[in-house]
């Protein structure tokens, strides 16, 4: 059975990438966006990896929203690569950005704990 890899910011640069690797390597890979009907997958399709990424809608900053992606996912890995995508937005709206980014990473650490679960976070 492969791995499952849950990837937060899939639609980013980063995430996309890491899809792209992670799917080479044979992992089932499920990715969060704020809403996946919506999302701009368009960096999944450039690299050719769009259908094979499993898009969950995601609002970090709820611990349900966050409990109920990871229990469906079932991952045996999660990488959080969301946060702020303007730089001009985190300048104009810090608290704002610090939080989405804080407890968004509180919520995915919490779920962890919460389901007992035993595998890497990467951050």
């Amino acid at each position: 059975m492969s791995q499952t890899a849950l990837i937060c910011g899939v639609t980013g640069q980063d995430g996309a990438y890491l899809a792209h690797y992670l799917l080479s390597l044979g992992y089932r890979v499920f990715g969060t966006s704020w809403d996946a009907q919506m999302a701009d997958s368009s960096r999944l399709e450039r690299l050719g990896v769009a259908s094979d990424v499993q898009l969950l809608s995601l609002a970090p900053k709820d611990f349900r929203s966050v409990l109920k992606v990871v229990s469906s996912a079932q991952p045996q890995e999660i990488y959080n690569l969301a946060s702020q995508t303007s730089v001009g937005l985190s300048f104009e709206q810090p608290v704002e950005c610090m939080e989405s980014i804080f407890v968004a990473t509180l919520n995915l650490l919490e779920v962890i704990r919460y389901l007992g679960a035993e595998y890497p976070f990467l951050q």
